[in-house]
């Protein structure tokens, strides 16, 4: 079986959910699968030596040949929409006339972000359904709802322009999608109301790395060395995406009102993304010292990022709960990490702190309720339970190769 994916971003370039990632690769060398990946040379989160290093390398084979990544030239992604999205446009036509010429592909496959790939994934596996006289089955895996994510963090609202093409756009990829991955019943939910047959959906929740990601003393975090932080302090950590859903403006109003009566306090912040050039604006411009931030780091030193903090931390505009679970939940679980959710009090993983408990909920946006929040976390001496309540759930409920097997037989079955 051969998988064709087109993809917006692959390593060395940070993504969301790269140790899934390698647990389905993992699966794929198991069960004899090649998967063949057509992506532009790194532009994001990368630095100019690495993409010197990449204009000279077009092809590489990983998990002895099960998985082939073709790369292209392609100009670096700028910091603003209007280079974005010129980078983004380029790159999906490049891939697109890669695609069709694509040779005994069996299946195509594509992740929801950014959007636009799903709606080319699509059209590609029409092209060659009708060049090789049989269907080519097409599997997307729903991580963020589109445009509903736009319209609860206030990018538009339901009705724009904006929000009629990406409707649009979602329905075309709905409609054409032979099988869909969902990470939650709430995601389920939310597209059987748009007219997805339910027996297109199949629930595949996203699991945590508990091989890579484990307990690291703080003694032994070399984070800590790296860049020199204090080792008796108390650490709020998040590690991801610094994005317009995340609430970074919230966090950093937080860190200034809490500074001078929490004065163990520290942020960290971890990662890359749209808002990272505005949150190092503010944390200058407004001398924002408890706030620290860093880069992505190397996969290698995983477990020290989920591990350097005393609580990890998940922080969203309102609205959004319904339309996305934060995979680096299980990720600050698998660390023993008790959670911190400045998230929706009605979404899905707010119920689950609950279950565990694992962590605090403040409500999405509410500036009160996450000092609150901080305030009780820090002065618990027992936080530390918290979070191997987690990882008890993690262990017990979330079985990391129960939920590959179910994700790699969705895309066997939608072949046979």
């Amino acid at each position: 079986m051969k998988i064709l994916r087109l993809r917006a971003y692959c390593y060395p370039e940070n993504v969301a959910a790269s140790a899934m990632a390698e647990d389905i690769d993992a699966e794929y060398v198991r069960r004899g699968i090649v998967c063949i990946n057509y992506t532009p040379m790194p532009s994001r989160g990368v630095s100019d030596e690495v993409r010197r290093k990449y204009k000279k390398i077009k092809y590489e084979e990983f998990h002895d040949g099960h998985v082939i990544v073709h790369r292209f030239p392609m100009i670096k992604e700028g910091t603003n929409i209007v280079q974005k999205t010129f980078k983004y446009l380029l790159s999906t036509i490049v891939e697109y006339f890669k695609g069709i010429r694509a040779k005994d592909i069996d299946l195509m496959l594509c992740s929801s972000t950014p959007p636009t790939q799903g709606m080319l994934t699509a059209m590609v596996a029409k092209r060659l359904s009708r060049r090789y006289g049989r269907k080519v089955p097409f599997v997307y895996n729903l991580q963020d709802i589109f445009p509903d994510s736009l319209v609860n963090t206030g990018m538009t609202r339901q009705g724009s322009l904006l929000w009629k093409l990406g409707r649009r756009m979602e329905d075309y990829i709905y409609r054409n999608a032979d099988r869909i991955i969902v990470i939650s019943e709430d995601f389920k939910r939310n597209i059987m109301a748009k007219g997805v047959p339910e027996s297109k959906i199949v629930i595949v929740p996203n699991w945590a790395d508990t091989d890579g990601i484990y307990p690291v003393e703080r003694k032994d975090n070399v984070l800590f060395d790296r860049y020199d932080l204090e080792r008796d302090k108390f650490y709020i950590c998040y590690s991801g995406t610094i994005g317009h859903t995340q609430n970074m403006d919230l966090l950093l109003d937080v860190a200034k009102e809490i500074r001078d009566g929490l004065k163990d306090v520290r942020f960290v912040v971890i990662g890359d993304g749209a808002a990272k050039a505005d949150v190092e604006r503010r944390i200058k411009e407004e001398n924002i010292g408890n706030v620290i931030l860093l880069p992505f780091q190397p996969y290698e030193d995983i477990a020290h990022v989920f591990s350097l903090g005393d609580v990890g931390l998940i922080i969203s505009k309102p609205g959004v709960g319904n339309n996305s679970v934060p995979s680096k939940t299980w990720s600050y679980m698998a660390a023993e990490k008790p959670v911190l959710a400045s998230f929706d009090k009605d979404s899905a993983l707010a119920s689950l702190i609950e279950k565990t408990g694992c962590g605090i909920v403040a409500e999405a946006g509410s500036r009160e309720e996450l000092k609150e929040a901080i305030r009780k976390m820090a002065a618990d001496s027992q936080i530390a339970g918290k979070g191997k309540s987690g990882k008890d759930y993690l262990m017990t409920e979330l079985d990391k190769e129960k939920c590959v097997k179910r994700f790699v037989d969705t895309l066997v079955l939608a072949v046979e």
